[in-house]
């Protein structure tokens, strides 16, 4: 199969974050299943035009706004070479299906609606231009296609504020994963913030609280690992704020080195003021780390409140929350408790998923492109995307996934089978189920943390279905 994904960062850009770390593990499980993934990006200094990344074909042209006229110009001339294309929206959309043609199979890849961030970024014109190239101009262009969005609430926000009504399927992050060793916790109240600095990330904010903090933790250490435009900003700010025997900038480092880190850690912290999904605080969550952050989109879906972190609903009252969060883990009972659930909840995810997920929903518009799929199968739906059921069999179903829709999931777990539904309600799930043959043992609705979890986690040993209040007695 031949893949052409459109992605204005690949990544080698230095700026490059967690949408293109996303696309780059799906592709590279793409290339190794066999398929040719080619990836069109913009230009950047000292990268080649033309380069090989893990397989995939990467063509870089074009600046930070001049890669949208150079892809769709590209777009024209390929017509029909690529039998899908997966388009990475940034903020600003690609608009694919006008070049790729109106048969052409497309994905949409959504990490977070960006309609509060453009008026932080450019004159208020510009911004009221970005709000309607995401918004309006995107809703028409792309009318129902799919779109995957990497989490509950990017997919509310889409629905919500830019109106999307095609379907929306999660197909989350998937994380690093599980250490071995994860016994390495500092003797010292420790918190690691993990993030690029830059200006929407609001690590200022974190440093804002930290004096008081200091004053009640004694010795506290914060190390930030990362770069990016901010920094310099940021090191003043903690100059001013007489934070140089608390915080230390190590700025970009090796992922050993990183892990060495967090392996010390009492805590993460997230001040963002939103996100599509929170992969250092998954990444944290593998290392038995948990995360104190502000409750916003995406962030509120990665950190479980109370089990592997804090939530917090008033960005004042951050520095009171983080001193409540580092004394409740000098309990080390306490403390190895939480650092269980979050390996726990980490270990929910994973990349082969969140590739296999997305392949699905490509061949489903694949066939619906075709016109291939026969309206009495089970490919008729009546529930919209965002509703789905979980369906478990204390037998195993070893052909089911073949008579299925390639949007459903399908796990083993020994003797049981776990199915989740897109598009179903139960007794919609039931008419399905009878038609496939499958006899289910329960069905459930699923919510958001099971729809990130996946169909896998239902099936897992008791005590970590008891650590995340998954169930489906």
């Amino acid at each position: 199969m031949r893949l052409l994904v459109l992605n204005w960062r690949d990544v080698r850009h230095p700026l490059a974050g967690g949408a293109e770390q996303y696309m780059h593990e799906i592709g590279k499980r793409w290339v190794a299943s066999g398929a040719h993934v080619t990836w069109l990006t913009a230009a950047v200094p000292g990268q080649p035009a033309r380069d090989r990344l893990d397989g995939m074909h990467v063509v870089r042209a074009g600046g930070e706004l001049s890669v949208y006229p150079r892809v769709a110009a590209r777009l024209l001339r390929l017509r029909g070479h690529f039998d899908a294309i997966v388009d990475c929206q940034n903020g600003t959309p690609f608009f694919s299906p006008l070049f790729a043609g109106r048969r052409a199979p497309i994905v949409q890849i959504v990490h977070h609606v960006h309609q509060d961030q453009f008026s932080t970024h450019f004159s208020a014109p510009m911004a009221a231009l970005g709000r309607w190239l995401e918004g309006p101009a995107a809703r028409r262009v792309y009318g129902r296609r799919p779109i995957a969005a990497v989490s509950p609430s990017t997919r509310h926000e889409l629905r919500s504020r830019l109106g999307y009504r095609g379907p929306i399927f999660v197909v989350p992050n998937g994380t690093v994963p599980l250490p071995a060793d994860t016994t390495l916790r500092a003797p010292d109240p420790t918190i690691v913030v993990v993030s690029r600095l830059v200006p929407h990330k609001r690590i200022d904010l974190l440093l804002g609280h930290l004096g008081m903090v200091a004053d009640q933790v004694p010795g506290l250490r914060v190390e930030i690992v990362g770069d990016g435009p901010d920094r310099a900003r940021l090191q003043s700010l903690v100059h001013e704020l007489d934070l140089h025997s608390t915080v230390t900038f190590h700025g970009r480092v090796s992922n050993e080195a990183r892990d060495q880190l967090l392996a010390s850690a009492w805590l993460t912290t997230s001040t963002s003021q939103a996100e599509g999904w929170g992969c250092t605080i998954l990444e944290a969550a593998a290392w038995g780390v948990p995360c104190l952050a502000l409750r916003v989109p995406g962030v509120r879906d990665s950190v479980l409140d109370g089990e592997t972190g804090w939530l917090v609903d008033d960005a004042r009252h951050l520095g009171s929350a983080l001193v409540r969060a580092l004394n409740e883990l000098r309990d080390p009972v306490r403390a190895e408790a939480v650092a269980d659930t979050c390996r726990t909840w980490a270990g929910c995810f994973s990349w082969d998923r969140s590739a296999n997920l997305l392949a699905g929903i490509l061949h489903s518009e694949m066939a619906r492109m075709r016109e291939s799929a026969p309206a009495s199968s089970v490919e008729h739906r009546e529930a919209r995307s965002d509703i789905a059921v979980l369906a478990v069999s204390d037998q195993r179903q070893p052909d089911v996934q073949a008579r299925l829709r390639t949007v459903d999931e399908v796990v083993h777990f020994g003797d049981r089978t776990a199915v989740m539904l897109n598009g179903c309600d139960e007794p919609a799930a039931t008419a399905v189920l009878r038609r496939v043959g499958m006899q289910a043992d329960s069905l459930q609705l699923v919510d958001n943390r099971l729809m990130l979890a996946g169909p896998a986690a239902p099936l897992a040993p008791e005590r970590a279905l008891a650590q995340l209040g998954l169930d489906t007695a």
